[in-house]
């Protein structure tokens, strides 16, 4: 059995949804499709959601009602209950769709900050709108960022139960302030794949099971895709079955540290320079943390000499001696960057995760 596919903007979203989960509306295709969308899907599917496409094809996951409502109740059960959620983030991307799941499995409005670039006056505004003693909210890490050095919007994020932070590498630094100003932060694991954050402070939530396969983080549980929109390539590459169980192929790298799960990197960011193996994560979240870089990104480029290299791109200045000292003495001579390019602004998807295609055309030129 079938039903229609249809492609739903923001502002329609929450009723689509509505629909969609109680099976009496068509399944959504989150936002505008990049390429032709079929007409109908397998009536277990109930929403679509297309990844950024920031650094390849993008791939449309398939996500089912079962799967979708399931992440709510875990998310309801490890935040101590429903309540009322504040949308910062795009419905496009799974994240913000999630928080008009959780409104709608708790039955209240949720209050949409100003479209438009997200900055501290729409969020404060948003939050004044709320009035259910739980207050919930869901931000990428550059929006926090963003948000804690205004007095205003800091008054703002306090009374929040709980602020989910995710969607990318959550530098360590930047969760330390946020304790230390005494929000109630969240760091967030998942992805669209997983119907969104299924870890929470590295602790799966719900019956979510989590592993690491040689070296590669593998989830399991209710909240799996049924896998990629006709691609059924990619979705056996993805989703496999072990001793009964369905298990999804994150693509992260990771390990377990006292029972949490640390994510270190992506199994597809190594790179070769010189005949040695360099992680441009490990890079990443290195400079960002000795060098108090948020926004910092490491891409590669070809070398005439060493077959790639890494780059740095900032959108400041840094102290490269010291910087490269560190480096040198914690990943090895290779990982140190080629160069590194300092921009005016960091190209953003609307998600607030750097736009890796962006930067690199930046760099190239």
């Amino acid at each position: 059995m079938s039903r229609p596919l249809l492609s739903v903007e923001a502002d329609e979203m929450f009723l689509a949804l509505r629909g969609a989960l109680s099976g009496d509306g068509p399944a959504v295709f989150a936002g505008a499709p990049s390429s032709p969308i079929p007409e109908t899907v397998a009536r277990r599917v109930a929403l679509v959601v297309e990844s950024s496409g920031s650094t390849g094809t993008p791939k449309r996951v398939a996500l089912s009602s079962d799967a979708l409502l399931a992440s709510a109740a875990a998310s309801d059960t490890a935040l101590g209950g429903p309540g009322q959620w504040l949308l910062a983030l795009p419905t496009t991307y799974i994240a913000g769709v999630n928080v008009l799941v959780r409104s709608l499995t708790a039955d209240t409005e949720p209050v949409l900050a100003a479209g438009g670039r997200f900055g501290a006056d729409t969020f404060i505004a948003a939050a004044g709108a709320m009035e259910h003693a739980q207050r919930y909210t869901s931000l990428v890490p550059t929006q926090l960022a963003r948000l804690i050095e205004a007095d205003a919007a800091l008054a703002a994020l306090r009374r929040f139960d709980r602020i989910l932070v995710g969607g990318q590498a959550t530098p360590v630094a930047l969760i330390a302030r946020a304790l230390e100003l005494g929000l109630n932060v969240t760091r967030t694991y998942g992805s669209s794949e997983t119907s969104g954050g299924c870890v929470y402070d590295g602790v799966p939530i719900g019956a979510t099971e989590v592993r690491v396969v040689d070296g590669q983080v593998e989830i399991a549980g209710a909240v799996l895709a049924e896998g990629y929109l006709e691609d059924h390539e990619r979705t056996a590459a993805a989703f496999h079955t072990d001793r009964g169980q369905r298990w999804y192929r994150t693509g992260d790298t990771g390990e377990f540290v006292d029972g949490v799960l640390r994510v270190t990197g992506r199994l597809d960011d190594t790179i070769i320079s010189g005949g040695l193996k360099v992680s441009l994560a490990a890079l990443e979240r290195l400079v960002r943390e000795i060098a108090a870089l948020d926004q910092a990104v490491v891409v590669s480029e070809p070398s005439a000499e060493w077959g790639e290299v890494p780059v740095l791109v900032t959108t400041v200045d840094v102290a490269r001696e010291s910087l490269k000292a560190t480096i040198v003495e914690r990943l090895g001579r290779a990982a140190v960057p080629a160069r590194v390019v300092v921009l005016e602004t960091m190209p953003l998807l609307a998600s607030g995760k750097p736009d890796r295609l962006a930067i690199r055309a930046a760099i190239a030129r």
